[in-house]
């Protein structure tokens, strides 16, 4: 096994992340390759275990990451994933590694990735960054941390969220979802949970991100997905169907 490089030679050909198959009008592997093609430009790497499984790394400058920040210098990982039988052999390390090499080549400040004060779902592992060197550079509602590695001790500067989600609110009322492809599961679920909002007599307004400028102006670090209601972050979890039903049941009750 080794790590590899998507790029646009190989993209067509290769297994990305997450171990989605795809069934008949199912485009959630597409949308992802597509949104991977028109960032390479930008100058996003994705590395990756050569394997069909969740063990990969994606950073970009963080000049055009899809998140909120100001991190002039740094690179930005936005998505860092190892899972299943691959955890506990050190592919974690390694693929940091890559980045952190990469980083080293550019001659880039450092690194920053989005993560949490507690571990939780789609975010990277607070306590496995923190053990690796990382540090809190700044926080924003109601859990996000923005974490940063220094590649130079000597530059006090470090990478800040946006004044745009410092409060993690959004204008508008009612359930608002905003998503981008760059997880091949947001617009899937998505539409899905409109209809299932829809069903129940609730109206879900989608929030669709198309642009880095429309990223790094979000009212949410996690541009991904995160689901609102009422102005307040609810979740930036995925939600399946149930868990969505779920989470209406309780709004419902309140």
């Amino acid at each position: 096994m080794e790590i590899i490089k998507v790029n646009q030679d190989n993209i067509d050909a290769e297994h990305i992340c997450c171990a989605i198959s795809e069934t008949k009008g199912d485009r959630s592997a597409s949308l992802k390759k597509e949104w991977l093609r028109m960032r390479f430009d930008d100058g996003l790497v994705f590395q990756k275990l050569n394997v069909r499984g969740k063990v990969f790394v994606e950073y970009i400058p963080a000049e055009k990451a899809w998140c909120p920040i100001d991190a002039e210098g740094y690179l930005f990982i936005n998505c860092f994933w190892v899972s299943g039988q691959y955890k506990g052999q050190g592919w974690a390390d390694r693929l940091l590694e890559c980045c952190l090499q990469d980083a080293g080549r550019m001659g880039a400040k450092g690194v920053a990735i989005l993560s949490s004060h507690q571990k939780r779902p789609f975010l990277s592992d607070p306590k496995y960054l923190k053990y690796k060197g990382f540090r809190v550079a700044d926080m924003a509602k109601p859990y996000f941390e923005l974490l940063y590695k220094n590649l130079d001790e000597k530059d006090d500067g470090r990478p800040l969220f946006r004044e745009c989600v410092k409060a993690a609110r959004a204008d508008s009322p009612g359930l608002v979802l905003y998503f981008t492809n760059q997880c091949p599961h947001a617009e899937k679920y998505a539409l899905l949970v409109k209809k299932c909002a829809e069903e129940r007599g609730w109206n879900l307004a989608l929030m669709k991100i198309e642009s880095v400028q429309e990223a790094q102006n979000a009212p949410t670090p996690f541009t991904t997905y995160s689901l609102f209601y009422n102005g307040s972050l609810i979740t930036n979890e995925i939600l399946s169907e149930k868990k969505f039903h779920l989470l209406l049941d309780e709004l419902e009750r309140k």
